[in-house]
């Protein structure tokens, strides 16, 4: 069962990737909890303030890179550890960050729900 509820996250967790990087409102709101809260590099942001940053061009991917995906369950609680290069134009300016973001999951009715996506910069 567990190599199943590890599988169902990764999927879940690429939907969300996938939404993301094509400003897809529905789709972010298909994968998230609207309690959800995003942390990034400067700002922490709940749901709503996300999208807008995407669906207002204010955030713009031009390039995911995933090296790694990392998932662990918890009885209802999963993380999945994202091992990316997040290249966007970030108001217009370009910007590449090599980044784990940790993104934590509650299952609901035989679901995963995104309840917290925080990237972390990584250096070396």
């Amino acid at each position: 069962m567990s190599d199943q509820l590890n599988d169902q996250l990764i999927e879940t967790s690429q939907r969300f990737w996938d939404a993301m990087e094509h400003a897809d409102e529905a789709g972010m709101r298909a994968v998230a909890d609207p309690e959800c809260t995003f942390v990034h590099i400067g700002i922490t942001a709940p749901l709503d303030q996300e999208i807008g940053f995407y669906t207002s061009g204010a955030f713009q991917p031009t390039s995911i890179v995933f090296h790694s995906q990392i998932p662990s369950v918890f009885g209802d609680t999963g993380v999945v550890i994202t091992d990316c290069d997040y290249a966007l134009l970030l108001d217009g300016k370009e910007t590449t960050h090599h980044f784990a973001v940790t993104e934590v999951f509650n299952r609901v009715d035989d679901a995963w729900k995104l309840v917290t996506f925080s990237f972390t910069a990584l250096v070396y």
